[in-house]
């Protein structure tokens, strides 16, 4: 099989648990995008969060695209236009809100170029760094939010969220897509937004059919895309529940897994058809 697409997931897939992209890594995709392969973007993180991961793999020069929010928008990196974009109303957002205080949990979304929470805490600190969003503390969660935002997050420790997790899917079953991105990290888009669903919508729109997409991630908020993909690999240092839906299991992001996974099935592949 010729690949014509590599799905990345980018916290503790693409990048090393210092944030950064390792030089192997790095060269690995180049040339596979020297190839003619796209490489896209799939996080959980807002789009301006993961600007200078694009602008570092040059994505825009070879006409690439980022699926931030989990894939509640899909970014074209060449022209910076929007494929696609989902919201959820702000009486959504102030529903959540409620379900929070009844919940016993933090949470927060992004207003601009901000985080807002009525709370500080620990876990909208995480989301900060990771980030690099300013975080703004507001008297009225329910006032900062006016318009439609592209999702809502609840924050706890991981043992806490799990069950929360599990009583909101069922309380909102149908209406909203609610997953961890991490243990302490639950997130919440409009129904059926999933980076599985965005990337069929874009490979549908560029002609690229599924068998041609490879997908890697680690987390549960990657399994749509993992499960998706012609080829769905998951990381080394992905959970068991992940590894056993991927029809691959790569090195860890510590050990350049992305990196052997685009050596072995792309890079070789090219060498092999040029030959």
């Amino acid at each position: 099989m010729t690949y014509k697409m590599i799905v990345l997931d980018l916290d503790d897939t693409l990048l090393r648990d210092d944030l950064t992209i390792s030089p192997r890594t790095k060269q690995s995709l180049m040339e596979a995008q020297e190839a003619g392969v796209k490489v896209v973007l799939a996080s959980g993180r807002p789009t301006s969060a993961m600007l200078p991961i694009a602008e570092e793999l040059h994505l825009k020069e070879y006409g690439s695209f980022i699926l931030s929010f989990n894939g509640g928008k899909i970014i074209n990196c060449q022209t910076g236009d929007e494929w696609f974009s989902s919201t959820l109303p702000k009486e959504i957002v102030h529903q959540l809100y409620e379900i929070s205080r009844r919940e016993n949990v933090w949470i927060h979304t992004y207003v601009g170029e901000t985080i807002v929470t009525e709370e500080p805490n620990q876990y909208t600190d995480i989301e900060g760094e990771l980030t690099k969003l300013q975080i703004k503390v507001v008297d009225s969660f329910v006032d900062a939010v006016r318009d439609p935002v592209v999702k809502v997050l609840m924050l706890k420790e991981p043992e806490i969220l799990a069950k929360v997790e599990k009583k909101l899917q069922k309380e909102f079953a149908g209406s909203l897509s609610i997953m961890r991105s991490k243990p302490f990290f639950l997130e919440f888009t409009e129904s059926g937004v999933t980076k599985g669903t965005s990337l069929n919508s874009l490979i549908q729109q560029l002609g690229i059919i599924r068998d041609e997409v490879i997908a890697i991630g680690d987390g549960n908020n990657d399994l749509s895309m993992i499960q998706f993909a012609g080829l769905g690999v998951a990381m080394g240092n992905a959970s068991e529940a992940i590894k056993a839906q991927a029809d691959f299991i790569t090195d860890t992001n510590m050990n350049d897994g992305v990196a052997k996974v685009v050596e072995e099935f792309i890079l070789k592949t090219e060498l092999v058809r040029i030959q």
